[in-house]
């Protein structure tokens, strides 16, 4: 009898460890919401420096690196203006070109309200896809230090979080990694 119990519980306990792999317990789902969360505010720092005129072109080009580590290859990113209803995207790395090409003395990017807006959503292949919102105030200012342009724009973010595996000392260990998607234009107002 005692047999059988041990081998019911090493079975459950087997199950439970492929369900909790396969889908998100309460646990897991926070921690995976804590590391977009923080993937985004790596992002927003990252466009801080590389918006930055007073950053060097070398650290800048280091920064874009890191960058394009937080993305899926194929994200694009948008930009919006103003003075146009058009709304133009860009791959992550032209993003970032655009923008240290920007016709200003002095950039000020400043983000705000990051928050999840959907909850993760498994899908077939077993990803799981969510969108984070943030608000983004844009300034631009002249060689005088007036400002010439400023405009805040909402954006979503959409969050891929993917299973893994990796080999370490010889034992393949699964882990939940988590990147970042498109960048889409919501709304562009001169608030």
């Amino acid at each position: 009898m005692k047999k059988i119990i041990a081998t019911l519980v090493i079975a459950l306990c087997v199950v439970g460890s492929a369900m909790a792999q396969d889908g998100l317990s309460p646990e897991r789902k926070q921690a995976i919401d804590s590391l977009a969360l923080e993937k985004v505010r790596d992002l927003s720092k990252y466009i801080k420096i590389v918006g930055s005129k007073e950053t060097p072109f070398s650290e800048a080009n280091r920064v874009i690196d890191r960058a394009e580590e937080l993305f899926m290859s194929d994200a694009e990113i948008g930009v919006s203006s103003l003075g146009s209803n058009q709304i133009t995207y860009y791959r992550v790395r032209k993003y970032f070109e655009h923008l240290m090409r920007l016709n200003y003395d002095r950039v000020e990017i400043e983000w705000y309200n990051i928050e999840y807006v959907s909850d993760l959503q498994r899908q077939p292949d077993g990803t799981y896809v969510g969108v984070i919102t943030i608000f983004q105030t844009f300034r631009g200012y002249d060689a005088e230090g007036n400002m010439v342009y400023k405009d805040t724009t909402k954006k979503d973010i959409t969050v891929y979080v993917k299973r893994k595996e990796t080999q370490i000392g010889g034992r393949t260990i699964g882990f939940w990694d988590v990147l970042l998607g498109d960048m889409r234009v919501k709304e562009t107002t001169n608030r």
